[in-house]
């Protein structure tokens, strides 16, 4: 049977010079694509070496994750495919109460994170049983390299089928319970492959990748997508517009989220000329306002292709690269819209569910998206019942995002339900947030709703109701939230009321609070 593990279809598209430049650091270093084979190898031996017992229920080892971005940190990422054992990315910002909830639940028999949380993390990482903790920092330091150093560069990739488990990527539940979305070998391969061939990459294409590796966006979409390409990557650890746009020439690709788009747009060095060589640029992860899609067209020559998926599906839809045949050749790309279901995917759009999936809907009618496709995770980790819930009788993934398709086949985004909020690319999920303010002494109810930001797309906005006697400090509240929670999920404003509104029965009406509060940012 075909060894169908994700790194051999990464590894057969390395180019035949295994010593040409694979990755280019901001910082001047230069990896060649035998410095990635190697290196994967040894710290693929390492983990093989630790002879972890198969869990009871045959799923592989976990690998989590929470380290800086770095070409070590992906790594250990295609270390862990090629080892056979499944990757678990963890967010650099998240904070202790999120970790411990994290690795209880996933029990991963490898923990790695930067020297700096070391003592931290290993006390709950032994706690729940995990053996194994090394360090790895973004200086090409850590326990993790050292060990790695002492194992050879020679390593045979585990055999793996299409439907085995190859990543769990968390995504925040309305209830506050986060919930790992599984995704397999078939899962990541299928999708990359689409994109590989929808977007056209070509030899010789460059991509700049400035974006973390916790994320779908930037670990699976933008890693894959130029691995799978033999094509280089001018890495950047963290996003520098003017750093960015000055690799522009050097370039032929570059995937971003809106937030980035608009630190370039702010810059003067963004010109016509200065992006004369780039072939694409890409957005998603948050909507892209239609005011930046025609700056963008203007100021750098090009027109962004917006796309949409999420953690449990990778790439759902796109706008196209070109000229589409199966649209008469005469689609575009369209602002406001995420452009076409991708090849093998199926998108439809159902009215509310009645318990058999919901109603099919006419062209252009608003309701819940619904996808299907090889590229559909298998559920949610250790959720039987919520996996369940999300699927309907035929297959399709209820994604609770709201939209449309129109007569031609794009689809718009108008929503989202369950109240989430898209900061900076990032998924806030209020009711999370909410139940940590709840917690706080002197506060009786809080409510957080997402308005419109000029640089996030979207920001937080905190209601709290306060204790009757309980005197509360907005400021104060915010501040004891930082200590508990990554900071993208921090409200960025925060009011004390005397009541929130709400309907007959009892609900608060947040679509209320998000109209009182949607110009607060209007003049930043």
């Amino acid at each position: 049977m075909r060894n169908q593990n994700l790194f051999v279809a990464l590894r057969a598209a390395f180019p035949a010079d295994l010593d040409a430049t694979a990755v280019e650091t901001d910082n001047g270093l230069c990896y060649s694509w035998r410095d990635l084979d190697r290196a994967t190898a040894m710290v693929a031996n390492l983990l093989q070496s630790l002879d972890i017992a198969p869990a009871a229920d045959g799923v592989p080892p976990r690998v989590a994750a929470q380290v800086e971005k770095s070409v070590e940190a992906m790594i250990l990422y295609l270390a862990t495919l090629r080892a056979g054992f499944v990757f678990l990315p963890l967010n650099t910002a998240y904070q202790s109460a999120e970790i411990e909830y994290f690795i209880g639940n996933a029990t991963p028999a490898v923990v790695v994170c930067g020297s700096k949380n070391f003592n931290w993390v290993s006390k709950i990482a032994f706690r729940a049983g995990t053996r194994h903790v090394f360090t790895l920092d973004d200086d090409r330091t850590g326990s993790l390299l050292e060990r790695a150093a002492r194992h050879g560069d020679q390593q045979t990739p585990a055999h793996k089928g299409a439907d085995d488990l190859a990543a769990i990527v968390y995504t925040s539940g309305t209830t506050g319970r986060s919930k790992g979305a599984m995704l397999s070998h078939g899962n990541l391969l299928s999708n990359a492959a689409v994109l590989k061939d929808y977007w056209d990459w070509q030899p010789g294409d460059v991509l700049i990748h400035a974006l973390p590796i916790f994320h779908v966006h930037g670990l699976f979409v933008a890693i894959h997508g130029a691995l799978l390409n033999g094509s280089k990557m001018l890495w950047h650890g963290k996003f520098d517009p003017k750093r960015v746009i000055a690799d522009l020439p050097r370039a032929t690709v570059f995937m971003g989220v809106p937030t980035l788009y608009v630190r370039m747009l702010a810059e003067p060095g963004l010109t016509q000329a200065q992006a004369a060589h780039m072939r694409l640029f890409i957005s998603g992860s948050a909507p892209l306002l239609i005011e930046i899609f025609n700056d963008w067209r203007t100021r750098a020559g090009h027109t962004i292709l917006e796309r949409y998926g999420m953690s449990e599906t990778i790439m759902l839809t796109s706008n196209p690269c070109f000229p589409d045949a199966r649209y008469g050749n005469q689609s575009e790309r369209r602002g406001g819209t995420v452009g076409f279901a991708l090849p093998g995917v199926s998108v439809r759009v159902r009215g509310e569910d009645d318990g058999t999936g919901g109603q099919p809907l006419p062209v252009d009618e608003i309701g819940g998206i619904q996808v299907k496709g090889p590229n559909v995770f298998s559920g949610y980790w250790q959720m039987p019942e919520k996996t369940h819930e999300e699927f309907t009788a035929d297959g399709f993934f209820k994604t609770g995002d709201v939209g449309k398709l129109d007569e031609r086949g794009y689809v718009t985004i108008v929503g989202r339900s369950k109240d989430l909020i898209i900061s900076g690319g990032y998924n806030v999920y209020p009711a999370e947030v909410e139940g940590y303010l709840n917690e706080m002494p002197g506060v009786m109810e809080s409510a957080i709703v997402g308005v419109p930001h000029p640089d996030f797309g979207e920001v937080g906005v905190a209601v709290v109701i306060a204790k009757p006697g309980a005197h509360l400090d907005a400021d104060r509240l915010i501040a004891q939230l930082k200590a508990k929670l990554a900071n993208f999920k921090i409200p960025k404003r925060c009011f004390i009321a005397s009541e929130l509104p709400r309907n007959t029965m009892g609900k608060v009406q947040k679509n209320l609070l998000r109209v009182q509060y949607q110009r607060l940012f209007q003049a930043a």
